[in-house]
């Protein structure tokens, strides 16, 4: 009988706002890049989390609306983007759920459902430093 995947969320404002590299002129842009480099994490799943994983991806405001791709579903969030990540960690559902943000507050909620954390380094690892 084949275990069932777990699900990783993804709070996508809060992973691409943890690299500033300019994402905040094109955050659809930028959301859509994120959703692309997440793809290799369906298959391989995340450290201290093995694959294969569900990979969800929660965007809001201006991201809003970008589709899914093979391994990434994205869920468009109508309100809060942090309010659906709680909706979707609670849902019916005895499966192990992983969530990745550095928001304390999210941080909080999800675990009340009994997820686990992981910050944005886990699946966007910072640019190489620039040397002089």
């Amino acid at each position: 009988m084949p275990t069932e995947r777990t699900l990783v969320i993804v709070d996508a404002a809060n992973v691409v706002g943890s690299v500033p590299d300019g994402w905040w002129r094109d955050r659809r842009g930028a959301a859509e890049r994120l959703r692309d480099s997440l793809v290799p994490f369906a298959a391989a799943g995340l450290p201290g989390c093995p694959g294969p994983a569900e990979l969800v991806l929660v965007v809001e405001g201006a991201a809003r609306g970008i589709g899914s791709v093979p391994g990434v579903r994205v869920e468009s969030a109508s309100g809060s983007g942090d309010d659906l990540i709680v909706e979707l960690t609670g849902a019916p559902g005895e499966r192990a759920c992983v969530v990745v943000t550095a928001d304390r507050e999210l941080r909080q909620r999800v675990a009340a459902y009994g997820a686990r954390c992981v910050g944005p380094r886990t699946v966007r690892p910072l640019p190489p430093s620039r040397t002089p």
